[in-house]
């Protein structure tokens, strides 16, 4: 089992100093204390309200992953880019990132596994590797971590922003204009399926970009993280009075076979060389065959193949 020692830079909560050393969420970080994986001067601790004092000695170990049975698990994922520190997969639709007591699934935890994938454990071990999520219907690029040292590198990069990532989406009104929304996310306290814009909630900023109209008044945008709340996109369009075609969630009915929400770009520093990595996701066939349809092709590929310069609005 991998340990590693580091010093508290600042006195307060285990599970916050740690947090903030290592990268990860204070989620993350609590199950490694109470699973008895952290010693504080060579003693181990289990409560993540533990105080620490600067410069003490913190210890902690990273378990290793589940052994379980993949013999029945069939999914087709395309690799977009693969190394010896980090995996780039282009996620399909209707599957869930990574086990949870709800979820009887297969999911892509299970996938990595059943393939051999040596993953970070530095998530606990229903996360293994896991560096971002995705919806369960939304499909395009996800960074995998495949050892603790690339995990804790990307974790940060997704908290100081040298990570990001762009989506597209086709919504059912368009917008007024080019838009960042930046309104707190929380759990919907009348739906628990739901997020919801709540007063007190975690900071969320978004920006949104037009790309091209459809003649049945359907809009495809790009849309631009600052953050990374759970149904972010989705949450921050209902607030604007707009909705992703096919998301039945968040409040528009009408019917199709996919949720048009796709991860279609991807860039971080690679975590040994410090290399820039910008990796584009091919969109789904079901998303790309309603934007073949329905959108002017040479104005869709014009903005995509520049999809950087869209977002410029948000920058000043």
């Amino acid at each position: 089992m991998e340990s590693k020692k580091v010093f508290a830079k600042s006195s307060g909560r285990l599970d916050k100093v740690l947090s903030e050393i290592i990268g990860v969420s204070r989620n993350q970080v609590e199950k490694l204390i109470k699973g008895g994986f952290v010693k504080i001067n060579g003693k181990l601790v289990s409560k993540p309200s533990f105080k620490v004092e600067v410069e003490q000695e913190i210890e902690y170990s990273l378990p290793e992953p589940e052994k379980k049975d993949f013999s029945d698990i069939n999914i087709d994922i395309d690799v977009l880019y693969e190394d010896d520190d980090v995996l780039v997969l282009n996620k399909p639709a209707n599957l869930v990132v990574h086990p949870a007591p709800s979820v009887k699934e297969p999911t892509l935890v299970d996938w990595l596994r059943k393939r051999g994938v040596r993953l970070s454990t530095i998530s606990g071990e229903e996360r293994n590797g896991i560096v971002h999520r995705l919806d369960k219907d939304t499909t395009g690029a996800i960074l995998i971590a495949k050892n603790n040292y690339a995990h804790e590198n990307l974790s940060k990069q997704l908290q100081d922003r040298s990570m990001g990532r762009y989506y597209l989406a086709v919504i059912n009104y368009p917008l007024k204009d080019n838009i960042v929304v930046d309104k707190p996310i929380a759990r919907n306290p009348k739906n628990r399926l739901k997020m919801a814009i709540v007063e007190g909630g975690k900071e969320a900023k978004s920006a949104f970009a037009k790309i091209d109209l459809s003649r049945k008044n359907h809009e495809l945008i790009a849309a631009k993280l600052f953050s990374g709340r759970t149904h972010q996109i989705r949450v921050h369009l209902s607030s604007l009075g707009r909705h992703i075609l096919g998301d039945k969630l968040y409040g528009y009915k009408e019917s199709g076979e996919c949720m048009m929400l796709h991860a279609y770009m991807l860039y971080f520093l690679h975590p040994k060389s410090g290399k820039l990595i910008e990796i584009k996701a091919p969109i789904s066939r079901c998303m790309q065959d309603f934007i073949e349809m329905n959108f002017n092709k040479e104005i869709v590929n014009e903005k995509l193949n520049s999809i950087k310069t869209l977002f410029e609005f948000a920058n000043s």
